[in-house]
């Protein structure tokens, strides 16, 4: 009881602090990729990929996280998982479709033990041709004090082959794992629904990138990213190749009621819905809700430099997500460095 007041006390202050301020793009300028983030009793939690390991920051505000000093969490010397450590799948919150609530699983899988789990991808040194997604598991329900082990490695049943940038979509009370992986020429969307943190079952794909803004440089679509809202589910992705010039995001809707297992479930929009805008290149993002609940910020990556680049130069910046009158988000264009964000309430 004590700690949820402490906790209440700690959330209300917040909220009175942070009313009315401001901070400013970036929020890290370095080894700021594949950023995911989430708001979890009173700490706004960061994480990004810095290729050799894996680490988390926090702070009470958003702007406070541009000076915070990171926490490393994991380091593997295993062969087959050692390097190119890329935690895309870290921490977040989302919208339950059914009951309009805010909760911590959609990027952590939490078991009925108080158990959190992490996932990333790595593979072996030298190449980027043996990666595959991993699972650790925590020792405690706090982010910060949790103590991580090695789980498990993630195994496709019906196709072990390389895959990245995993991420958990949760329709009514099922967990799916929706990852990025190369179909001949193509780098597509598969989905596979969990039978627990760290097993899944086939995997259906989804999404190939064969539309003129998917094929820039490479036919790639990668990056997942759930996003929930009135009753709507939609994956956006990130398209085309990152070191390219037409690295932007799009999206997939899934039709109410329909399985998730089925490609026809998914529609795709005919254009991306986030562009280079203000000198800046943006994509691989994720989504997290403000301290109250009533908003949905966006994280995402960005290169100053067009074409962009696929390393740890491109910065790590946050905006908040919109809404169309037909119900459907609105992400608006990346913020000029100059313009002062609202934090959070």
């Amino acid at each position: 009881m004590l700690r949820y007041l402490a906790l209440f006390f700690l959330a209300t202050t917040q909220l009175l602090l942070v009313f009315g301020a401001t901070f400013t793009n970036p929020v890290k300028a370095r080894d700021g990729s594949d950023p995911f983030m989430v708001f979890h009793e009173g700490y706004y939690y960061l994480t990004t990929t810095t290729w050799t390991n894996i680490q988390i920051t926090r702070a009470t505000t958003v702007g406070g996280l541009k000076t915070a000093t990171p926490k490393v969490i994991w380091t593997d010397s295993t062969a087959s998982r050692c390097c190119n450590v890329s935690p895309e799948l870290a921490h977040g919150y989302c919208r339950q479709p059914t009951e309009g609530a805010w909760f911590i699983v959609p990027l952590v899988y939490k078991t009925l033990t108080s158990a959190y789990f992490r996932y990333y991808s790595a593979g072996t040194s030298g190449t980027f041709d043996n990666q595959h997604v991993n699972v650790l598991r925590g020792s405690s329900n706090i982010i910060w004090d949790s103590t991580w082990s090695y789980a498990s490695r993630i195994t496709i049943p019906n196709r072990d082959v390389w895959s990245i940038d995993a991420t958990i979509l949760i329709v009514g009370t099922t967990r799916y794992l929706v990852y990025s992986s190369w179909d001949g020429a193509y780098q597509c969307l598969f989905i596979a629904q969990m039978t627990s943190a760290t097993t899944v079952g086939n995997a259906v794909k989804i999404s190939t990138p064969t539309l003129s803004w998917e094929t820039i440089g490479a036919n790639v679509n990668e990056g997942p990213a759930a996003l929930y809202q009135g009753g709507r589910t939609w994956i956006v992705f990130s398209a085309s190749n990152c070191a390219g010039t037409g690295y932007q995001l799009g999206r997939l809707e899934l039709t109410p009621g329909a399985n998730p297992l089925s490609a026809s479930s998914w529609t795709k929009y005919g254009s991306p819905i986030f562009t280079s805008a203000n000198g800046w290149q943006p994509g691989h993002n994720g989504f997290f809700t403000s301290p109250s609940g009533s908003q949905i910020f966006m994280v995402y990556h960005a290169s100053k430099t067009s074409p962009g680049t696929c390393d740890g130069n491109r910065y790590t910046m946050v905006q908040q997500v919109g809404w169309h009158t037909d119900g459907s988000p609105n992400l608006g264009s990346p913020r000029a460095l100059t313009d002062n964000v609202p934090e959070p309430v």
